[in-house]
């Protein structure tokens, strides 16, 4: 059997390395998607997207895990 060290995703994959763009993806991606569901301009929900861009993205993955830890911890839940 071979043994294959865990990486985070985060840490491999090329896409995911630089964290604004993969923010910059993911905002357009989402924009596009949702614009096809709701008739909405993607203009538009790309404008919203990135204003509340740092209530969507934390810093760090490590980060989100914390925040959910301790979130559950108090039984509190996360607004976005």
């Amino acid at each position: 059997m071979i043994s294959m060290r865990k990486k985070s995703l985060f840490k491999t994959n090329r896409y995911l390395k630089n964290f604004k763009n993969y923010q910059d993806a993911l905002i357009t991606n989402v924009s596009s998607s949702t614009a096809i569901e709701t008739g909405a301009s993607v203009q538009a929900i790309t404008e919203t997207l990135a204003a509340a861009r740092s209530r969507i993205f934390l810093r760090y993955p490590t980060e989100a895990k914390k925040e959910l830890l301790i979130s559950s911890e108090n039984n509190c839940s996360i607004d976005l």
